[in-house]
């Protein structure tokens, strides 16, 4: 990582040691049952909830993930990069023979995602079926401002049959609500403890 990276990672850290829990902002995106832990780009495997549906059509690719449901539509039709930053990043498709090849941009700058990276992250996701129940799954991480070259992982990926299940992070949100008023209810004693002086 470059310096400057490590003491943005550090400052996210430090502020967030001191303030889980201030708002609903503070919380990682899993959290908030926006994007899944593992939903990328990159898509990297994590505790549970890892299987992956590929799809498509003749102008689209769409990459359907079992955790939250995130679905990434893909153009195939060689349009460019849109200009509004999204929670995944704007994500184009091409074909190089037999490898489909995703590039990402345009990610929010959220510190705290994927490495600490910057706005100026780019992905490069390879998906070659390499068998006939086996995918190579091959990414590249880019962003100057964060690490000081590019850098790559493979993940095998195997054929599952069946449904993708549904996946309902937690039901009407509730969690989060309990997250604040947790911490609320913290601060509050903390307050009354220091007037009364007691510990």
């Amino acid at each position: 990582m470059t310096p400057a990276a490590v003491e943005r990672s550090a400052a996210r850290s430090a502020y967030l040691r001191d303030h889980p829990a201030d708002s609903w902002e503070d919380r990682s995106l899993g959290d908030r049952c926006i994007v899944g832990f593992n939903a990328g780009p990159p898509m990297v495997p994590a505790a549970y909830n890892n299987n992956v549906q590929l799809l498509q059509t003749p102008d689209h690719v769409v990459i359907l993930n079992e955790m939250v449901h995130n679905a990434r539509i893909v153009p195939l039709d060689g349009r460019p990069h849109g200009a509004i930053p999204q929670w995944v990043g704007d994500s184009r498709a091409r074909w190089e023979e037999a490898t489909l090849v995703v590039e990402t941009r345009g990610f929010g700058d959220l510190v705290g995602l994927r490495g600490g990276a910057t706005a100026n992250l780019r992905v490069v996701e390879r998906f070659t079926l390499v068998g006939a129940d086996s995918l190579r799954y091959e990414f590249t991480l880019e962003d100057p401002d964060t690490w000081t070259r590019p850098w790559t992982a493979v993940v095998p990926m195997k054929r599952t049959p069946g449904p993708l299940f549904e996946y309902a992070c937690h039901e009407g949100n509730y969690s989060m609500a309990g997250i604040l008023g947790g911490a609320r209810a913290e601060e509050r004693a903390a307050a009354q403890a220091e007037s009364t002086g007691s510990r």
